[in-house]
């Protein structure tokens, strides 16, 4: 059986682990979060950023950074995970559902301003599959209405708009480093803070709402409860593993782009012919090599097709399912359809995507695609 993901390790998690025990500092922010925080910092020039446990709790750091409250609103495109939403919703916000585009499962950004109101907080776009949104439209709505923008940039370390990363364009943003992700350490996540006013306060909210940080640097001369906030930052073990990741970064992205175009230059045959649709990458941003996903032409069809290819031991999956039809949403959802939303929900198929996937792996997959739809 090809499985559908397989995590990567480099070689050096387990060596970086037995050094942060050895260190006698296995709990949160010990040398390797603040070598992580560093290599975000001078790669990226974000202005602040803090390892979290998972990219869930990224975002929820984001709505106790803005203040959400219940009758607040918050614009989540539906065609996202239910960690997007969920981050607000748990503060009592109303989650406004965004359609897709026609031409990528990302939100249509030309029909958000129908949707801002008196009671809109922040909007949250999600870089799927590592491609970006128009964030020129996007920051020019925020500025106009004065309301926050936060990346969820779960599948998009390392992608660039316009020159400039993911994450990084918003107000604030969220990574994750989920085991299926490009980067791992099998759960974990990064708040990445562009908004400096925002800086002190999403480190009190990090240590469990005091002013630890501080103290330890010397800022101040005792430490106590001074905020909101949670346990939100991961062990030294985490981030030994994940530094391991980040020193091969490189590596893993030349090579998951070159999986990429491997499925790309095999499958467009088939898109020709139209019988599949194949990714779209704006002419706007970069491709990080998350996934690769086509599209098939009816619900019915992408069934038959992960059986066919599951008989022939392959393992394909379906994504998300639109939000606004969820079985805990759905009764409450007092929004428009959501076409495009539901479309990719009933007509995507992702196919197997991992660091040590090999070529001829690649090949037998892509044939037997072929030859089902011949």
């Amino acid at each position: 059986m090809i499985p559908f993901n397989k995590p990567f390790l480099t070689g050096k998690e387990t060596d970086y682990i037995v050094d942060a025990v050895n260190s006698g500092h296995i709990s949160g922010n010990g040398v390797f979060t603040k070598k992580c925080h560093n290599f975000f910092q001078e790669k990226y020039e974000f202005h602040k950023v803090l390892l979290t446990t998972s990219c869930t709790d990224a975002l929820e750091m984001c709505a106790l950074l803005i203040d959400i409250k219940p009758g607040d609103e918050v614009i989540v495109p539906s065609y996202t995970f239910v960690s997007t939403a969920l981050a607000f919703v748990r503060q009592g916000a109303k989650v406004i559902f965004a359609d897709s585009s026609v031409n990528h499962p990302n939100l249509d950004v030309d029909k958000l301003e129908s949707l801002i109101t008196k009671k809109t907080r922040a909007i949250v776009p999600v870089h799927y599959a590592s491609m970006a949104v128009d964030m020129d439209k996007v920051m020019a709505l925020a500025d106009k209405y004065n309301i926050f923008v936060i990346e969820d940039a779960a599948q998009a370390i390392n992608t660039f708009y316009k020159g400039k990363p993911l994450g990084g364009i918003g107000h604030l943003g969220a990574f994750s480093f989920h085991e299926t992700k490009n980067i791992i350490s099998g759960e974990g996540g990064l708040l990445i803070i562009n908004d400096e006013k925002l800086a002190e306060r999403a480190e009190i909210i990090w240590e469990k709402g005091t002013n630890r940080a501080s103290f330890f640097r010397g800022e101040v001369n005792k430490y106590g409860w001074v905020d909101t906030g949670s346990s939100f930052l991961p062990s030294e073990i985490t981030a030994a593993f994940l530094y391991a990741q980040l020193e091969k970064m490189d590596m893993i992205q030349r090579k998951r782009t070159y999986i990429w175009n491997l499925y790309y230059n095999g499958l467009l045959h088939l898109s020709e012919q139209g019988k599949i649709k194949l990714p779209i990458v704006p002419e706007y941003s970069t491709n990080n090599g998350h996934m690769f996903y086509i599209l098939c032409k009816s619900l019915e069809e992408r069934k038959n097709l992960i059986f066919y290819l599951k008989e022939r031991g392959i393992l394909s999956v379906f994504h998300y399912l639109s939000l606004h039809k969820s079985e805990f949403y759905n009764n409450i959802y007092e929004g428009e359809e959501l076409p495009m939303s539901d479309y990719y929900t009933d007509h995507l198929l992702r196919l197997p995507f991992y660091f040590e996937l090999k070529d001829n792996e690649i090949n037998r997959i892509i044939k037997h695609i072929i030859d089902f739809f011949d």
